[in-house]
């Protein structure tokens, strides 16, 4: 009997670049909109990532759409999957 694997589906958020400074990593912004579970008044936050970026290809201002990964180093635990702006 073969044991099947259950494969997690990844997280994808969409955010934009606040920085760019380091090498092969960007600093993205993600903002989440939620309805309050009483009042349904629209609220939101944000959550800074630290992204890997292979080719250094991603500038202050683009947005982007980021995917979860294996951890890269200490804090990167994401990645760019595509350019959209």
């Amino acid at each position: 009997m073969g044991e099947e694997k259950e494969i997690k589906k990844r997280k994808k958020f969409e955010g934009i670049v606040v920085s760019d400074k380091m090498e092969k990593t960007v600093v993205v912004k993600v903002t989440k909109k939620f309805p309050h579970p009483l009042y349904k008044k629209i609220s939101s936050y944000s959550k800074k990532y630290k992204v890997h970026d292979e080719k250094n290809e991603c500038k202050i201002g683009d947005r982007v759409i980021i995917e979860e990964c294996r951890p890269i180093s200490k804090t990167k635990r994401w990645r760019v999957v595509k350019k959209i702006q």
